[in-house]
């Protein structure tokens, strides 16, 4: 296993800002008149178990430092805090000393000062021998058996059928964009935007599941670099709707999906993402059934919810020669219910959600118990200060993971990754080919 490191990232940032576009730089977020700084005295902000942590915390407005009062509290990984303190900022700076776990696990400093009569909020978490963190979703005994059996039904039921419009407004002399409507099972149906090169050969294929949410894709060129750079990729929704809607269509039919991850949970059988799972392997017999597909490379890239989906796929699917992804949802979901951390959609939030029957479903679809499974290289990346998908789940997914695997950590990072990193993924992707 190799780290990639943020330098390389911002290397590789630089050199597509030169090529592309020009990008003003910023030193602050944007338009604000405050900045935190909040750092760890280890620089990974990386302890072992037992290691006591210290933060300095900076906070200045315009730039200056402030002298000021800052309240903070300590609380494991997205549960409820367990210390309140308070600290002077000294020409805008103080130290607090966190503590420490005695347990693998992240400690989160949570911090809120008033300043000028308005309320600013920051957090930082740091990590405790995360490198020992399991999950405690168990491993159904028929996991195998389900999914062969789930997507044995729906070739099945549906034998490959899709449809092909070129998309002119997307398309340009390099590069033709398609929509593309494909059944999935008797019922189902999924729309995506395909984007291939213009000239003929043989190329790559990448398959973008989306992340979580009732949405249409927007912006289908977003990540036009990929065909521009030689690959064939698939950018796909989950609830068959067509992205070409108009937006009051839309809007009506958003309103049927917006609990979806909710949706049947009480039954393995009848749980909504059951199609959405095997989608993703209807659209590997797709793109992999392209007469420009070079035969070798079937790459699965996605964030968030989208990672979780581009996990499954390649689990599912041995087709895929490698996972890209990002903060993976979906992972470890049962766990508040065992006293620990749980990753998105964080069902502790809902009554009713955590009941026997659901978590025994749960189960089958949890990413932790795909990623045992996959035998493909992953490329994986995620933040600490992720309050969505927060880092005590994705180290339980990384710790898994048995097979080739490669890490860009970025402990800043919230739920979001930069330009540069995306960019950096598909780079990636380019450098490891078959």
């Amino acid at each position: 296993m190799k780290r990639y490191s943020v330098l390389l990232m911002f290397c590789l940032s630089l050199l597509f800002t030169m090529k592309s576009v020009h990008v003003q730089a910023e030193n602050y977020p944007y338009r604000s008149d405050v900045l935190w700084t909040t750092i760890p005295n280890h620089a990974d902000w990386l302890y072992k178990a037992g290691e006591k942590a210290t933060i300095e915390v900076t906070f200045l407005k315009y730039g200056i430092p402030r002298d000021c009062e800052v309240e903070f509290q300590l609380a494991q990984d997205m549960l409820k805090p367990f210390k309140n303190g308070k600290v002077h900022l000294k020409n805008g700076r103080a130290k607090i000393e966190v503590g420490t776990m005695n347990k693998p696990g992240f400690l989160d400093c949570i911090l809120k000062a008033n300043v000028d009569g308005t309320v600013y909020t920051h957090h930082v978490k740091v990590g405790f021998s995360p490198e020992k963190l399991t999950p405690t979703t168990k491993n159904p005994s028929d996991f195998d058996i389900f999914w062969q059996k789930t997507l044995q039904d729906a070739r099945k039921q549906q034998p490959l059928e899709y449809t092909m419009k070129k998309v002119e407004r997307y398309s340009d002399q390099e590069i033709d964009c398609y929509l593309v409507k494909l059944k999935v099972d008797r019922t189902h149906s999924v729309y995506a935007y395909l984007t291939k090169p213009t000239k003929k050969g043989s190329y790559p294929v990448v398959l973008c599941p989306p992340g979580a949410g009732v949405k249409t894709i927007k912006e289908p060129m977003r990540h036009s670099y990929y065909a521009r750079n030689g690959m064939i990729r698939m950018e796909m929704e989950i609830h068959g709707i067509n992205p070409e809607l108009s937006e009051e269509d839309f809007k009506d039919v958003r309103s049927a999906f917006s609990e979806y991850l909710d949706m049947g949970l009480d039954n393995r059988e009848n749980y909504y993402m059951r199609h959405v799972y095997t989608a993703c392997v209807r659209a590997i017999d797709f793109l992999t059934s392209l007469d420009e597909w070079d035969g070798k490379n079937t790459i699965v890239q996605g964030g968030s919810q989208g990672g979780a989906l581009s996990l499954i796929t390649a689990a599912l699917d041995k087709r895929v020669t490698l996972s890209v992804v990002n903060h993976p949802a979906l992972s470890e979901m049962a766990g508040y219910a065992n006293g620990g951390t749980g990753g998105y959609p964080h069902f502790v939030k809902k009554n009713g959600m955590l009941t026997p029957e659901k978590i025994k479903t749960m189960a089958y679809y949890d990413v932790v118990n795909f990623a045992r499974r996959i035998t493909c290289p992953v490329y994986m990346t995620w933040g600490f200060n992720d309050n969505t998908c927060p880092p005590t789940t994705n180290y339980m997914v990384w710790n898994l993971l048995q097979g080739p695997k490669d890490s860009l950590i970025t402990p800043i990072n919230e739920h979001w990754t930069s330009d540069a990193t995306e960019y950096g993924q598909m780079v990636y992707i380019k450098n490891h080919l078959k």
